[in-house]
């Protein structure tokens, strides 16, 4: 192991002199600086960071918790998360909560334990107004960024989140001004923020466009593949008689869409289809899928944005931003005036 003292001997300077060139003191010389970094480099030098976290309380940490690390929306966050920190010079800490609490209450203390600069998470969200691990984040003063809306139980924290609720609005328009009028939404779970704001905004617009809304036209879903493909069934099998349908987001219309088109409903001939999320399957999916596109590596790269200032001491903030439309070939005017889907075979 290289220590301070062997490249002091090597460059002829004191041990002080070294510690200072490596913590970039002002009073020293750039050719000092220059001499003895090279020589740092050169013995092979590795700083101790968790002595140097002790002496500073600056640890260059941070700690990253999403859903899971294959999640088609978060994956891409977690690149942007983990590339804006590395040129800030900080290290990621990336664990996963699989949809349990308690893996998100061991993640959550394991970063305490190695003491992280501050927090990204992205919650998993309940019912509860207080939650005791984001509690104790309260207590410690901890940097804490949201990744998506804000629970009540998470609502002292800063925030970065998409702006769900117009890019729903803008899908429904985008089928009302189509010509449909019956849209089916295959809606997410009631204690999701981000399903919430979503039907949110599908209610929005079926408001603007005069019409009301028809809760045998809303079928719950969920978040997966499968969760869509119940609730096309489910959809099929009541003859919603609609002419698109709308769902929460883009695995949930996958779903739904395969289903469709195993029991010989056409897209978009007969039934239009609409995700929201703009994952990378969604060019691909069978017939490629109009949908909301989320910023996902801008919501990584403005969340760090957000962090640096609450390490400079400004307040948490909540950042929107925008979700855009993308139109595909999963969309078209209906095919006659109410036209229901084609026969179930």
């Amino acid at each position: 192991m290289v220590r301070l003292s062997d490249i002091a001997k090597a460059a002829g300077v004191s041990a002080m002199t070294v510690s200072r060139v490596l913590r970039d003191a002002r009073d020293i010389s750039a050719a000092t600086k220059a001499r003895v970094r090279a020589i740092a480099q050169q013995m092979g030098y590795v700083p101790d960071v968790v002595a140097q976290g002790l002496r500073t309380r600056v640890s260059k940490l941070f700690g990253l918790l999403i859903p899971a690390m294959d999640d088609p929306v978060f994956a891409r966050v977690a690149c942007a998360v983990g590339e804006r920190t590395r040129e800030q010079g900080y290290d990621l800490l990336v664990a996963q909560t699989l949809g349990k609490p308690e893996h998100e209450e061991a993640a959550l203390r394991r970063f305490l334990a190695r003491r992280v600069d501050g927090v990204f998470v992205a919650p998993l969200y309940r019912v509860a107004s207080a939650v005791p691990v984001y509690q104790e984040l309260q207590r410690r003063a901890t940097k804490v960024v949201i990744l998506g809306p804000k629970a009540v139980f998470c609502e002292p924290f800063a925030s970065v989140e998409p702006d769900n609720a117009l890019g729903a609005f803008r899908a429904t328009r985008h089928l009302l001004d189509l010509g449909h009028r019956r849209i089916a939404y295959l809606a997410g779970s009631p204690a999701s923020p981000v399903a919430q704001q979503r039907f949110e905004g599908y209610k929005r617009a079926l408001r603007e466009a005069r019409l009301e809304l028809d809760n045998h036209l809303v079928f719950s879903a969920g978040s997966s593949m499968e969760d869509g493909t119940k609730a096309a069934l489910q959809m099929l099998n009541e003859s919603a008689r609609a002419t698109a349908v709308q769902a929460v987001n883009d695995l949930v219309a996958m779903g739904a869409g395969e289903t469709l088109l195993n029991q010989g409903v056409r897209i978009p001939q007969d039934l239009s289809l609409v995700g929201h999320g703009n994952i990378s399957m969604s060019p691909y999916f069978r017939v490629p899928l109009t949908t909301v596109r989320q910023p996902k590596a801008a919501l990584g790269a403005t969340a760090v944005e957000v962090m640096l200032r609450l390490l400079e001491g400004n307040p948490p903030e909540t950042r929107r931003l925008p979700a855009d439309l993308v139109v595909r070939a999963s969309t078209a005017p209906p095919c006659g005036p109410e036209s229901p889907p084609a026969p179930v075979l």
